[in-house]
């Protein structure tokens, strides 16, 4: 085998280990396991499929929600949205059990989409762009990759950015709803802050959740048996933040299901009972709570008032390739640069010098991905970054798009439970905020005129 092809292959790291910190994420997320090629078959050509399981052509119309129309082939996108996101082989029986909740879901949205646009709130193309990003960082992509694997599938991007616009401009209406009660006041913070001080001792978890909606509680066969394929994929490996970004009628749905650090009394009690004996990154079994069902997975657990961890200050530089890596056969562009991260890994000396090194490299990733917590890197980036000592650069990492030099600056222990003014601001606003929003989607469906026609009927029993 060629010299550069052994070099290429022993420092090849994997994509997903260390993108997030390379995007300037701060928090490492679930890993994406990419589909098979059996599974990017069935993804990429799921209309026919679904036409063969509902009989239905794709401008046929599905419902009216207040006079705007919902088609077969709306419902077939988000369902080929969800497949390549998550790998999901879309058979014509799993069309079958997603498409009740497809429907519903798509409703909800067209609902929120008309409140949005009589309010006139306008999202903007900016805000769209950010949220794809979030996505990318949160699941271990690079730049335009959900971009590039849509268009791969031939899915219209538009899919997504109609899903992200409804999600952002709904934040803006709540704002909006909530008024003065969108302000926390340092009054507010320091009550909760005492309130935490009180519960010193007890236990926190950090999770994350799927919910999804139950229309009507007597008929939730169809909801149920949707949630039981989310969470197949789940423990499959389907990327919790896609899923949730897509799917979670939660409003932590932007932060890809993330509801940070929770203590037990704001735990709904049936979630609680559960995720007091889940194991850490598992998933849990479908969670029936008032309003529908909840899937949950719990990332950390703590003590209110104590957890020490290590916080890491790094800086890193990308080295990026002109086109894809074939470890067998890469290119003169990527053995040079090879050779420029084996230089520059024996000869940077500090933070200061490795930002001007990737500033002299583009800036293709951000110098200073922010302060990381070492306890919760993802398992095979923790690996490399342990073996790293305090002033040193890494070896370089290769991915399929570039070469990474990592440069730990300092290694700080501290107590990672004491919340910060910020942080307990946030937690406060996220709590009224879901509240608003379950009270006006409610207030929506009770003064809505949804016509379904007979072929949602069908699937749609208990509307």
């Amino acid at each position: 085998m060629p010299f550069y092809s052994r070099l290429f292959r022993s420092t090849l790291l994997s994509l997903t280990a260390c993108a997030a910190l390379m995007a300037g994420g701060t928090a490492i997320a679930a890993h994406h396991r990419p589909a098979s090629s059996k599974q990017e078959a069935a993804a990429s050509t799921p209309s026919a499929k679904a036409d063969s399981s509902s009989g239905l052509t794709e401008d046929q119309i599905i419902a009216i929600v207040n006079g705007q129309i919902l088609t077969q082939r709306d419902v077939e996108d988000r369902a080929r949205l969800f497949a390549v996101s998550t790998g999901l082989p879309l058979t014509p029986e799993i069309m079958a059990r997603m498409r009740s909740q497809l429907i519903n879901q798509l409703i909800d949205e067209r609902l929120k989409m008309q409140e949005i646009l009589g309010r006139h709130i306008n999202v903007e193309p900016e805000q769209i762009a950010e949220a794809i990003h979030t996505i990318e960082a949160r699941n271990g992509m690079p730049e335009n990759a959900l971009r590039n694997r849509l268009r791969a599938d031939g899915i219209s991007l538009t899919t997504l950015i109609d899903q992200l616009r409804v999600q952002i401009g709904w934040m803006q209406v709540l704002r909006e709803d909530l008024g003065v009660r969108s302000r926390v006041t340092p009054l507010q913070i320091t009550q909760r802050e005492e309130a935490l001080q009180n519960e010193a001792g007890r236990p926190q978890y950090f999770i994350s959740e799927i919910f999804i909606p139950v229309v009507d509680p007597r008929h939730d066969d169809v909801e149920l048996s949707f949630v039981k394929t989310i969470i197949t994929q789940l423990r499959n490996g389907a990327p919790f933040p896609i899923v949730a970004a897509q799917f979670s009628q939660d409003q932590s749905a932007l932060q890809g299901g993330s509801r940070g650090w929770m203590q037990e009394d704001n735990i709904e009690p049936e979630v609680l009972s559960v995720i007091k004996q889940m194991p850490e990154n598992a998933i849990s079994n479908p969670i029936k709570v008032p309003g529908g069902y909840e899937i949950v997975t719990v990332h950390a657990r703590r003590t209110i008032g104590k957890q020490m961890g290590t916080l890491l200050n790094m800086r890193q530089a990308f080295f990026p390739f002109s086109s894809q890596l074939n470890p067998a056969e890469p290119t003169d562009q990527q053995k040079l640069s090879l050779q420029k991260a084996l230089h520059a890994s024996q000869t940077i000396k500090s933070c200061n010098e490795m930002e001007a090194l990737n500033a002299s490299l583009g800036n293709t990733r951000p110098s200073n991905p922010g302060l990381q917590i070492a306890e919760r890197l993802a398992p095979q980036m923790k690996q490399v970054v342990d073996k790293i000592p305090t002033g040193h650069v890494s070896r370089p990492l290769v991915a399929p798009d570039g070469i990474a030099l990592i440069m730990v600056c300092s290694r700080e222990q501290r107590n990672l439970a004491q919340q910060t003014p910020g942080q307990i601001a946030d937690q406060l606003m996220n709590e009224r905020v879901e509240q608003a929003s379950q009270q006006l989607q409610r207030s929506l469906r009770r003064h809505a005129i949804i016509k379904l026609r007979p072929a949602a009927k069908t699937v749609l029993t208990h509307e």
